[in-house]
């Protein structure tokens, strides 16, 4: 490879696997959120119940878009870096977390502050939002490191399996597993074991929520085609299946 490309090549890693981090921590940070999806338009949804998702959903799916594009231009090692570089990053966010969380409060951090006049609602208020619980950081990593995994795994395989045609192929393939198995594991411990709630409506969520991401990865299809039609324009050729 030539030097220019080489480095225009690295260049592009660097911006994906930073950008890869960045929508996994976020996706820590918010995912303690349940919502109603379509709560007006869709008001007896699955099994008769308003759709209920987690936040995280808004982000975590496109993480299994990069890492598809990382397989297809980079190469399984590269993918399996930027899953592992993820993990520990996200670890490293989170105890930075739970050391702001123990820092007190100033006396000029409520003033002005027309929502909340004491430095306690101000830390309440912090805590409400940045306080993970352990079931939702164990549930979220352990899912997060199985699934992507597997996802790197299943893409290269369908990737041999096909001869490097049929991109469209591996690409929904190795993401709907995948996902299908982080779905179950983050959702079992996190609402099941963490949060305590009844088997029906966390299997409703595991549904909902694996029906939304299925249907991200149908989305997110020609975003894939685009990224590699661009990476060869800049002289990145995807590697041959092996």
């Amino acid at each position: 490879m030539e030097p220019k490309i080489q480095l225009r090549s690295e260049k592009l890693y660097c911006v994906l696997i930073s950008t890869f981090v960045v929508l996994l921590v976020i996706t820590n940070i918010i995912g303690v959120k349940l919502f109603l999806a379509f709560p007006t338009a869709m008001p007896n949804g699955l099994f008769g119940e308003p759709i209920t998702l987690t936040t995280g959903l808004i982000t975590y799916p496109l993480t299994f878009l990069l890492t598809d594009f990382v397989c297809e231009v980079y190469g399984r090692r590269r993918a399996n870096l930027m899953v592992f570089t993820g993990f520990g990053l996200s670890i490293l966010a989170l105890l930075f977390v739970q050391v702001a969380l123990t820092l007190p409060g100033a006396p000029a951090w409520s003033s002005g502050n027309e929502h909340f006049e004491t430095i306690r609602e101000m830390q309440i208020a912090y805590e409400s939002v940045f306080t993970l619980p352990g079931f939702l950081i164990f549930a979220s990593m352990t899912a997060y490191l199985i699934a992507q995994l597997i996802d790197v795994r299943l893409y290269h395989f369908w990737k041999r399996v096909t001869s490097g045609r049929h991109l469209w192929l591996r690409n929904n393939a190795s993401t709907m597993f995948s996902q299908l198995i982080d779905t179950i594991i983050v959702n079992s411990i996190f609402l099941k074991w963490g949060m305590g709630l009844g088997w029906q409506l966390v299997i409703q969520i595991i549904i909902a929520a694996y029906l939304f991401k299925i249907l991200i990865a149908a989305i997110d299809t020609p975003l894939i085609y685009a990224g590699v039609a661009l990476s060869r324009r800049f002289g990145l050729s995807p590697l041959p299946a092996a």
